[in-house]
């Protein structure tokens, strides 16, 4: 979960475009004899079972290359879920104690197809890394928005996880088009929230229904008077048509109720967005919840707004959120 690290600005503020959930992928690398570069990009924790063996040896959750006996180092190819700028990384080398690698760097590519060597630009310079631990580090700056990163590690070895934070750069967003305000890909995030016992509440602004009572933003249970609640940023400043609140999975435990509040605050910070939002007006009353189910709603409001602010009441598990409408 997100309050179990000291996150920096740059992961707690960004978008991890590296996120297979999201649409990330891995595309080549070097070698994966042990474990396959694909679960670099999971969004799960990085777990480890101790005696499990394929055929190449101790199951990895994470890249994990062979002893390399030649020159040169190991690399991966990935294409971002979408386009973004680039603020920071974090290189995770959970489980891996004596086979991670000492080193490694990351380069970008804006090229629309996949880069050929001469497209690649410097990320992150050259790093030291440690064994079984989260390794954060800014990235370079740089103009265009990236599509593609390469992460390079040195010699070789195994590294568990790869995120990368950024600003979302979505294409094709045209005035007066519907679209969801509210997704990751075009930079909604969340803002801040009550209470996330169960789990990272971002998840509830990615792509597809939950796959299982995980996947999604569940409280503990509320033993005091109120209700839980959640802010979110929305990708960009829109007109609301309508709201999804999908409880897929939460049979026991959903809340009872919602509400949605909204408002068009773009300048304000974290602290001053969570007390104004006490306050802001109300675009869809109370409604009564049910388990396992999407709800739809129709919103009538007519003013653009920029964040709102969805009350869990009182308490409870909501796997997706989806707010459409019109980009100004």
């Amino acid at each position: 979960m997100h309050n179990e690290i000291d996150l920096p600005n740059f992961a707690r503020d960004g978008v991890n475009l590296a996120s297979a959930k999201l649409g990330a992928r891995t595309v080549e690398c070097s070698d994966d004899f042990f474990a396959e570069m694909s679960r670099l990009l999971s969004d799960a924790e990085p777990e480890f079972h101790k005696g499990r063996f394929d055929d190449h040896g101790q199951w990895m959750d994470g890249w994990e290359s062979r002893r390399r006996r030649s020159g040169g180092f190991d690399w991966c190819v990935i294409e971002l879920a979408v386009p973004g700028l680039i603020k920071g990384f974090d290189i995770n080398t959970a489980h891996f104690t004596g086979n991670y690698p000492p080193g490694a760097s990351v380069q970008g590519s804006s090229s629309r197809t996949q880069p050929s060597d001469e497209d690649w630009i410097p990320l992150l310079d050259e790093v030291a890394l440690g064994g079984d631990a989260h390794h954060f580090f800014e990235a370079r700056p740089h103009a265009e928005p990236i599509r593609w990163v390469r992460l390079n590690m040195y010699p070789d070895g195994g590294i568990a996880r790869l995120k990368v934070y950024g600003q979302p750069v979505a294409d094709g967003i045209d005035s007066g088009a519907e679209v969801e305000l509210s997704a990751l890909k075009i930079g909604a995030r969340v803002v801040a929230y009550s209470d996330a016992h169960y789990g990272n509440p971002e998840v509830i602004l990615t792509p597809g229904r939950g796959v299982n009572m995980g996947d999604g933003w569940e409280t503990a249970r509320r033993r005091i008077p109120g209700h839980e609640w959640i802010i979110i940023s929305l990708g960009v400043p829109g007109t609301i048509h309508r709201i999804e609140v999908d409880t897929a999975h939460y049979k026991g435990n959903y809340p009872g109720g919602c509400s949605i509040q909204a408002a068009s605050m773009p300048n304000l910070g974290k602290d001053a967005l969570v007390t104004q939002a006490m306050f802001w007006d109300e675009i869809l009353p109370y409604q009564p919840l049910g388990p396992d189910q999407i709800h739809a709603y129709s919103i009538q409001s007519q003013a653009p707004v920029t964040h709102v602010k969805l009350n869990s009441i009182p308490d409870g598990g909501i796997s997706r959120f989806r707010v459409f409408g019109s980009v100004l």
